[in-house]
């Protein structure tokens, strides 16, 4: 994920657009992850005869990933928006990879919290639900202004990466899985540069 942000979004952004604009969109993004995060963080909740902090926390991780949805479809839709061969498919097939282990993020806190085996898969299935919907509304916005591109892009990357950086490495690199989280951070590095390589992006 992060390596589609850089390559298949901040990239194509500085050579499209001024660095202003890509700096501001970048910041933009990041910031609107932040807030995000930080607001539903501040809410206890209560699913029906759940209650505690396990159910706290899917609330929360849930509700984070299913909003975290929403630029990761705009991302697709930016991408689609441009003129570069290969990069649509390229940023939708980043974000389906990352889709797997969200979902699987999902499911654990619930299975701890005592949820069944169809609320958890369809939990895991719904934080996804935002990105059909935000893809084609990026996609018109951008064709509609064309100078929205490289900014769209930007912000983006910004919240990709801010989920990156936040959520995703702090999970996977604790003191005993930093070495199978080193692995997979190669492995899933090194697919997305061969992907953007055969895809010509």
């Amino acid at each position: 994920m992060g390596t589609a942000s850089v390559v298949g979004l901040l990239v194509p952004a500085f050579e499209d657009g001024s660095p202003a604009a890509v700096a501001g969109g970048t910041a933009t993004g990041a910031l609107f992850l932040l807030v995000t995060g930080r607001l539903l963080a501040k809410h206890d909740v209560k699913v029906g005869r759940w209650r505690g902090a396990g159910v706290r926390r899917s609330v929360l991780v849930f509700a984070v990933l299913f909003l975290h949805s929403l630029p990761e479809g705009m991302a697709m839709g930016t991408a689609y928006a441009s003129e570069r061969e290969g990069l649509g498919l390229f940023v939708i097939l980043a974000i389906t990879l990352q889709n797997v282990p969200e979902g699987t993020s999902v499911a654990i806190p619930m299975a701890g919290a005592g949820f069944g085996r169809a609320q958890m898969f369809w939990a895991a299935v719904l934080t996804s639900a935002p990105q059909p919907l935000a893809a084609p509304l990026a996609y018109l916005a951008v064709e509609t202004v064309t100078g929205l591109l490289p900014f769209s892009f930007a912000f983006a990357a910004g919240a990709m990466l801010s989920l990156v950086f936040t959520q995703l490495i702090p999970d996977a690199f604790t003191r005993t899985t930093w070495r199978l989280a080193s692995i997979g951070t190669a492995a899933g590095a090194t697919l997305m540069l061969v992907l953007s390589a055969v895809l010509g992006v």
